[in-house]
């Protein structure tokens, strides 16, 4: 895909980051941390664009008008689509947006409706569900239990290979669905302890730790457009191995990291301060991000076994 398309993918997604107007401060740093991380990519300067999109100076016709290929226009708006659904709601705003983003782009409104109700689908899925067997369940968070740990670090690499898988695959929906199963990771961990934990509960343990949602979603579509593999054609599965250049692995050290802090914060019953939580979930990362080579082959062959309907299955807690 030629660079200036993709500079102008990820700007109505930066677009549609901010289009509701309701973003909370740390996120915005999130969006922003994520721009700089990008900004040694001298292919598309997001550090930049980040600036120029928060202060007005790139619009929505801007942006279309420099997308040219049918595949680059479906793909643009899939990928904002999936950035108004990261945080698990729609807002009036948000809908505005993206419908004046698909008029814009001239895309077909079935099909465009169609691939929205499937990302509200990821997006607004419990968290509840597909309980971690074996680890003291249902216990009431007045007297926490004492989870069977062994279960659960197999649980969470389980779900750190997935989601890393995961990135290895071409959709955008795929890219999408690694916050709710993070999510529902931490929900399982948190039951296993006792707690009765909610969606809005998760997201905040997600915030606190710094995850954020909208910004989760465009780091990780951000590199994979970057690399080449977003988008592609080829059944939606990864077939051969030549494409593990394009995975850093992000997906398995953020997802390993998330419920590794889940289970010592759950542990000892939420004690943990917010600096404590941030500096614990800060060093568990870079422990993550140690052990992708050593689990790299795992995920290659799990992303081999995974399509859309699997992917859907996974969300649904099937």
């Amino acid at each position: 895909m030629p660079s200036e398309e993709t500079r102008a993918i990820l700007a109505l997604c930066l677009l549609a980051s901010f289009a509701d107007g309701e973003k909370h401060e740390r996120e915005r740093e999130e969006i922003k941390r994520v721009a700089q991380n990008f900004s040694h990519d001298d292919m598309v300067h997001l550090s930049t664009l980040y600036q120029d999109v928060l202060m007005q100076r790139v619009t929505l016709p801007d942006v279309v008008s420099r997308l040219q290929s049918t595949e680059a226009k479906r793909l643009a708006y899939e990928m904002a689509v999936c950035v108004c659904d990261a945080d698990g709601t729609l807002s009036h705003a948000e809908q505005n947006f993206l419908t004046k983003a698909r008029v814009a782009l001239g895309l077909d409104a079935g099909a465009a409706a169609a691939f929205v109700q499937q990302a509200q689908f990821i997006a607004a899925e419990p968290v509840s569900g597909g309980l971690v067997a074996g680890a003291g369940i249902g216990a009431a968070a007045s007297s926490r239990v004492a989870a069977d740990v062994t279960e659960l670090d197999n649980a969470i690499l389980k779900a750190a290979v997935v989601n890393g898988a995961l990135e290895l695959l071409p959709e955008t929906l795929s890219t999408m669905a690694i916050i709710p199963l993070q999510m529902k990771l931490v929900w399982r961990i948190g039951k296993a302890y006792g707690f009765e934990l909610d969606s809005g509960h998760v997201k905040d343990f997600l915030a606190t730790v710094g995850v954020g949602l909208t910004s989760q979603y465009l780091e990780q579509a951000g590199r994979k457009l970057l690399g080449g593999l977003l988008g592609k054609i080829g059944g939606g599965m990864l077939r051969g191995v030549g494409q593990q250049a394009v995975s850093t692995g992000m997906s398995f050290a953020t997802t390993y990291a998330l419920g590794q802090v889940a289970k010592r914060y759950y542990a000892g019953g939420r004690t943990l301060s917010t600096q404590m939580l941030k500096d614990t979930y800060a060093s568990t990362l870079q422990e993550a991000q140690g052990l992708r080579t050593r689990y790299m082959p795992d995920i290659q062959a799990k992303a081999k076994t995974l399509d859309a309907s699997s992917v859907l299955s996974m969300v649904r807690g099937a």
